[in-house]
C-alpha cells in the first residue's frame, strides 16, 4: 500500500469547467468546484481559470476547505518565440505556485501545438525538426534549473495534440533532457490515447516521475476519433476521457509500480468532459471509491 503521509489526492478543475472550451461547465462556479472536490475526499487541486489570481485570497479559500495547489499547467513555446518570452512567464508562474505552497509546476510545450485547433489529432499533429528538438531541450532544462532554484519541480506533460505526444517523442524528450532539472508528468490517459501502453512507460520512466494525472479513455470514442480524423477538442467533447475505473485502463499494475518504486507526491484525477453529461461530483466521487480500492489511500 502507498505510504498516506506521502503520497496525496487531487483532482482537477477541468471536470467541472473547461479552459480550452469554456462552454463546457460556464455554470459552475469556483466556489461550487473545489467544495465538491473536498467533498468527494480529494485534497488537491491545480489551478483552472476561474480560480482567483490573488494567492491570499485563493489559499484562504482552500484552506477553509482543507485543500491546497499541488501543480499548474504551464504553457511554453520553446520552439516558436524567444527563449526570454517564456522564461518570464515561467518565473511568474513558479512565484505564484512558491506562494501557494505547491512543489511542482507541470509544463507542456504549445509551440507547433493543434490540441486547441480543428486539426485531426492523430494525422495534423506537428512533427519537430532536430533543431526545434535542441531548443525544447535546452530550454527546459533551463527552466528546470530556475524552478529548482526556487524550491518548484518542472514537470513535463506529454499530451495529445502536442510536440511530445508518441512514445517515440516521450523517449527523445526524455533522453535529452537534464534529470536533475527536468521530470515526468505521467498522463495515464494520454499515453493509452497515443496508442502506448501506460504501464510499459510507468515501467520505464518510474524514477523520472514526479507527478501523475490519473484519467482513463474510452476505446470507442477513441476509435471515432481515429476513424473520422477529429480533433483533439471534439473527441473531449464525444467523452474521449473519464475517471479512472470508467474506461479501459487497467490501473492496479500501474499502481504497483509506482508503489514499489516509492513515489511520493501527488496522484491528481484529471479527466475532462462535459460535465453536463458526466456531473462532477458524482465522477469524482465515482473515482475516490475506486482509487481508494485499488491503493488503501
Amino acid at each position: 500500500m502507498f505510504d498516506k503521509s506521502k503520497v496525496k489526492l487531487g483532482i482537477a478543475p477541468i471536470a467541472w469547467t473547461n479552459d480550452d472550451m469554456p462552454d463546457l461547465g460556464k455554470e459552475n462556479t469556483f466556489e461550487q468546484c473545489v467544495s465538491e472536490m473536498a467533498l468527494a475526499g480529494f485534497t488537491g487541486s491545480e489551478i483552472g481559470n476561474k480560480y482567483p489570481k490573488d494567492a491570499e485570497t485563493l489559499k484562504k479559500a482552500l484552506e477553509l476547505r482543507g485543500m491546497q495547489i499541488c501543480n499548474c499547467w504551464f504553457s511554453s513555446f520553446l520552439t516558436t518565440k524567444p527563449y526570454e518570452e517564456t522564461e518570464k512567464e515561467f518565473i511568474k508562474q513558479v512565484d505564484f505556485l512558491k506562494a501557494m505552497g505547491a512543489k511542482i509546476i507541470g509544463v507542456s510545450e504549445q509551440g507547433h501545438s493543434i490540441q486547441g485547433t480543428d486539426k485531426a489529432v492523430f494525422e495534423e499533429k506537428y512533427n519537430m525538426n532536430d533543431e526545434e528538438w535542441n531548443l525544447l531541450c535546452t530550454g527546459l532544462n533551463k527552466l528546470g534549473k530556475i524552478a529548482k532554484g526556487k524550491g518548484i519541480s518542472l514537470t513535463y506533460h506529454h499530451h495529445m495534440g502536442t510536440v511530445v505526444q508518441t512514445e517515440e517523442e516521450t523517449e527523445r524528450f526524455m533522453n535529452n533532457t537534464d534529470p536533475e532539472y527536468v521530470s515526468l508528468l505521467f498522463d495515464t490517459g494520454h499515453f493509452a490515447y497515443s496508442g502506448v501502453d501506460p504501464l510499459k512507460m510507468v515501467q520505464k520512466y518510474v524514477k523520472r516521475i514526479k507527478h501523475v494525472h490519473l484519467k482513463d479513455i474510452r476505446p470507442n470514442v477513441v476509435d471515432k476519433v481515429k476513424n473520422e480524423k477529429l480533433s483533439f477538442l471534439q473527441g473531449v467533447r464525444l467523452g474521449t476521457f473519464t475517471i479512472p475505473g470508467d474506461g479501459c485502463i487497467d490501473f492496479e499494475p500501474i499502481f504497483k509500480v509506482l508503489e514499489e518504486a516509492g513515489y511520493e507526491g501527488y496522484m491528481l484525477v484529471e479527466a475532462e468532459q462535459d460535465p453536463a453529461i458526466a456531473n462532477p461530483l458524482e465522477y469524482a466521487m465515482k473515482a475516490r471509491k475506486y482509487i481508494a480500492e485499488k491503493t488503501g489511500l
